[in-house]
């Protein structure tokens, strides 16, 4: 229970100093640097200078957008991996030359990849149905 306590601890010591770190400039629309664009707030918004435009790659720029845009890179490497692990698991099984204990590991090799593929497309199908209701484009 100490060890929980003292993540929480640091956990919310790291989201304060993000919060005392960011660069947060308020100002009116026409003192923004040169390079960033005035919001409705009269914040000028560094992202237009620093940032990555997601709508080129088709996702709104907000932080729906780039969660969305971060969920599916990470499920694409894992389904590298999965079938990556696959392909080992195979190569295990096939080079096992009768030897009981690889073709063993090379069956729960197989086994656990392929689970693994079944999970990161549920996964995705999952993300992207969730998306497309809160969308409205169910």
């Amino acid at each position: 229970m100490l060890k929980m306590q003292k993540i929480t601890v640091h956990l919310f010591i790291i989201l304060f100093s993000l919060f005392l770190i960011l660069p947060f400039n308020v100002a009116h629309a026409d003192a923004c640097p040169s390079g960033t664009t005035p919001t409705d707030q009269a914040v000028c918004d560094p992202a237009s200078q620093f940032f990555v435009d997601l709508s080129n790659y088709g996702k709104p720029n907000t932080f729906a957008g780039l969660l969305l845009y971060i969920v599916e890179g990470l499920l694409g490497l894992v389904g590298i991996l999965s079938v990556a692990f696959i392909v080992i698991g195979g190569f295990q099984y096939i080079t096992s030359a009768g030897n009981e204990e690889q073709a063993e590991t090379g069956k729960k090799t197989l086994t656990n990849a392929i689970i693994g593929l079944v999970i990161v497309i549920l996964s995705y199908i999952i993300v992207t149905v969730i998306i497309n209701a809160l969308k409205g484009q169910v």
